[in-house]
């Protein structure tokens, strides 16, 4: 993908980078890109790197429009302050439900700044409870008030603290209950074109998707520099299906790389705790990892040069409607850092899955236990 910066706005059809107010430049997308072969997928995938598939699910995303916009609307009515479980009870949502999920608390998430509601179901194959404790939880993406940006994550069990990948039965549950919240997931879950080119990439004979998270990114909103390593997980990758988003996506070892170019040519009075760290490229990788990294966070976060550097070393992507990002996260030492912003006014969706590998006939055996009676 070819993509120009500047600083300012110096021609039509340029897009502005802004998030939460703060304005790194703007953009023009020369060149969208072309659709790689499962060759040149494998190899980039082994060497940690971003992959991006334009227009792949371009085929099918039209048979999901009434779905996403049901979605869009969904959206709205939680950012408007609506009960997300009152909305999860209409009807177009419980025909979905009801055959094998029952809505069995809510939280509302006092000790989650960011946290608007936790809806909180059990799975049932008819008579039994096959897994417990599944939620979907809608959050603002940021603490600014200005950002609309929303998402949605589906997960189970005591959040922060739940090894998921141990519990692979309510793990793969968590996954259906996305598909009746959310059925435009089956755009990526169900194309045959990227699940075979998934399944060449992994080595594997099925690819689950898991830890789902429906994000709707909002004109001012994105999501700072960050990696999303989970154990038991390959990677991520990330749909547009409506709407459309930057991202400066590139692996850990580049961004070590970049991160000591940039500083090796900026004013030498700048950034000098970062600079005394960047001589020991270990030391720097592991405040990288830290959860507050500031010195860094200043850099790649409020730093519109750093963008500039970034988007001409070849590290920008733009998403439209069909576009699929592919971002390996096996480790913290390769994985694929990466930052978003809304580009336009119009709050679009993005669906987020971890990728796992799995055989073909992989499953697992689910605890069993007596149907309690409803009482209404």
């Amino acid at each position: 993908m070819n993509i120009s910066y500047s600083p300012t706005p110096s021609a039509d059809g340029v897009f502005p980078l802004l998030r939460r107010g703060f304005e790194y430049g703007w953009i023009d997308v020369k060149m969208r890109g072309i659709m790689p072969d499962a060759a040149e997928v494998g190899r980039a995938w082994q060497n940690h790197e971003a992959i991006f598939l334009p227009a792949i699910l371009a085929d099918t995303l039209p048979s999901y429009q009434s779905d996403i916009a049901q979605a869009h609307s969904l959206m709205d009515k939680v950012r408007s302050g609506a009960d997300l479980s009152e909305l999860l009870e209409a009807e177009i949502y419980q025909d979905r439900l009801q055959a094998s999920f029952e809505l069995s608390g809510v939280s509302l998430e006092d000790n989650d700044d960011q946290g608007i509601m936790k809806v909180i179901f059990d799975a049932w194959e008819e008579d039994e409870m096959v897994a417990d404790n599944l939620w979907c939880k809608a959050s603002w993406l940021s603490f600014d008030e200005e950002d609309g940006s929303l998402r949605f994550r589906f997960s189970f069990g005591f959040e922060g603290y739940e090894d998921v990948a141990a519990d692979p039965v309510r793990q793969d549950w968590a996954a259906r209950l996305t598909d009746a919240v959310f059925p435009e997931s089956a755009a990526v879950t169900a194309h045959p074109g990227l699940n075979a080119l998934l399944q060449a990439m992994l080595d594997c004979q099925r690819v689950g998707f898991m830890e789902r998270i429906v994000y709707f990114n909002a004109n001012n909103g994105g999501a700072q520099m960050h990696h999303d390593v989970e154990r038991g997980h390959d990677g991520v990758v990330f749909a547009q299906l409506s709407g459309s988003t930057f991202w400066l996506a590139l692996p850990k070892p580049k961004l070590l790389d970049e991160i000591g170019a940039f500083l090796a040519q900026a004013a030498a009075d700048k950034w000098p705790q970062l600079r005394q760290l960047a001589t020991d490229r270990q030391a720097l990788s592991d405040y990288l990892d830290e959860r507050d990294h500031e010195w860094a966070e200043d850099l790649l976060d409020r730093t519109p040069e750093f963008f500039r550097h970034l988007i001409e070393r070849g590290f920008a992507y733009v998403l439209v409607p069909g576009d699929v990002l592919l971002m390996p996260q096996q480790s913290l030492d390769t994985c694929v850092w990466h930052s978003v912003i809304c580009v336009g006014n119009e709050t679009g969706e993005g669906l987020s899955f971890a990728l796992q590998r799995l055989d073909a006939d992989e499953s697992a055996i689910s605890p069993r236990f007596p149907r309690r009676s409803v009482v209404n």
